[in-house]
């Protein structure tokens, strides 16, 4: 009897411990996440705006025959740098020096015929004032007078215009520049009056132009931020336009907006604008893209953050901002422009002294409480899971 009773009381506290194990156990409360913020500071930043641009030569030149007659020599390298006032063709000289001899020679004739003219025109002049020669006599003498000088300056401007013929068929760079290829040869003849009078170009390359189109959208859109002093242009609409190349380099020399076009393009809804930029060292050639950055104006009281501390919710953009009693809460927000490397325009939705999350933002449940720590301590929280499921 004793034993079984001992044997009930070890069953019942056997099960009484079992009871007592199978009651589930309260979960621990999870401890606050490690985040670190960002403290939300009115500042002035600049604001620039990119377009896609092409460079233009500055000033293309069209080089023309200007007189006809047969290539004799091309007397520079195409493609190549040429200085104003090289010469890059030669056409045969010797029949503009033949026409040339001639004029000269006709020149002298008629400057004969007004010296005895002159000579002609002094004996008679005397003679017909002692009436010992009829008036008719001095008119007559008079008209060969004027005809022979009338002679003489037509001669001269024949020799001028043989001159010009023979400095004509040497052909020089008006500008500095590359120059392209040659649309004749050697021994080719010329034709002045043809179409196929063109011999090549010379392009300048300093300073050169840079093109680019703003559509009428961003043009209504800067009006707008502009007007709501979002924006401040620069004193006297300044700006300064800096380029940067196709590999991501930013070009060394900046310049300033030389045109713009005062009527928008009826096909595209954009107009041109012209930037003169320094080219000394000719990086830069014709008909090359670049990205044009048009700086000068700035954003006065701007609310900037990282790009990090903004997330694409489904009504749009909203950021954790940690509140006063240390819970976390939703904020929508509106975001603009780019910043930097790193950083986005708020345009509303944030204050002044708001504590927006940047790390940790994952781990942020709305309405509970967060931690704040260092940068490097929320890195290091974002870190430790990973080591930990590396271990296992």
């Amino acid at each position: 009897m004793i034993a079984r009773a001992v044997v009930f009381t070890s069953a019942a506290a056997l099960a009484a411990a079992l009871a007592a194990c199978s009651k589930e156990q309260p979960p621990a409360q999870r401890p606050p996440p490690l985040v670190s913020i960002v403290t939300v500071t009115p500042q002035t930043i600049p604001f620039a705006v990119t377009f896609v641009a092409q460079t233009e030569s500055s000033r293309q030149v069209d080089i023309l025959a200007r007189v006809s007659g047969f290539l004799d020599r091309i007397a520079y390298h195409e493609g190549e740098v040429v200085k104003e006032g090289q010469v890059l063709f030669q056409l045969d000289p010797k029949p503009f020096q033949a026409q040339l001899d001639a004029a000269k020679g006709e020149l002298a004739a008629q400057q004969a015929r007004f010296t005895t003219a002159r000579a002609t025109l002094d004996r008679v002049k005397p003679l017909a004032a002692q009436n010992a020669l009829s008036q008719s006599d001095l008119d007559r003498a008079q008209g060969e007078y004027d005809a022979a000088a009338a002679a003489v300056y037509s001669a001269q401007a024949k020799v001028k215009e043989a001159e010009l013929n023979l400095g004509y068929a040497t052909i020089g760079s008006p500008v500095s520049g590359v120059a392209s290829r040659a649309a004749v040869r050697e021994g080719a003849y010329v034709n002045s009056l043809s179409p196929d009078a063109k011999l090549t170009y010379v392009a300048a390359l300093d300073p050169i132009w840079v093109n680019f189109s703003v559509s009428q959208n961003q043009v209504t859109r800067n009006r707008e931020l502009i007007g709501k002093g979002l924006v401040v242009p620069p004193k006297g609409d300044a700006y300064e336009v800096e380029l940067t190349l196709p590999d991501g380099t930013r070009y060394p020399y900046t310049g300033k907006i030389s045109f713009a076009e005062p009527s928008f393009s009826q096909d595209t809804g954009t107009f041109s604008v012209r930037a003169v930029i320094p080219n000394p060292k000719h990086d830069l050639r014709p008909g090359m893209f670049v990205n044009a950055t048009v700086r000068g104006a700035v954003r006065p009281n701007a609310i900037v953050v990282p790009q990090l501390a903004v997330q694409q919710g489904s009504n749009g953009h909203l950021v954790y901002v940690v509140k006063q009693d240390g819970t976390a809460e939703v904020r929508p927000v509106v975001v603009g422009d780019y910043h930097g490397g790193k950083d986005i325009v708020i345009l509303s939705g944030l204050q002044a002294g708001d504590r927006v999350v940047v790390d940790g933002v994952l781990r942020v449940v709305p309405g509970q409480p967060v931690k704040i720590v260092e940068p490097d301590a929320a890195e290091a929280a974002k870190a430790a899971p990973k080591a930990g499921a590396a271990a296992k």
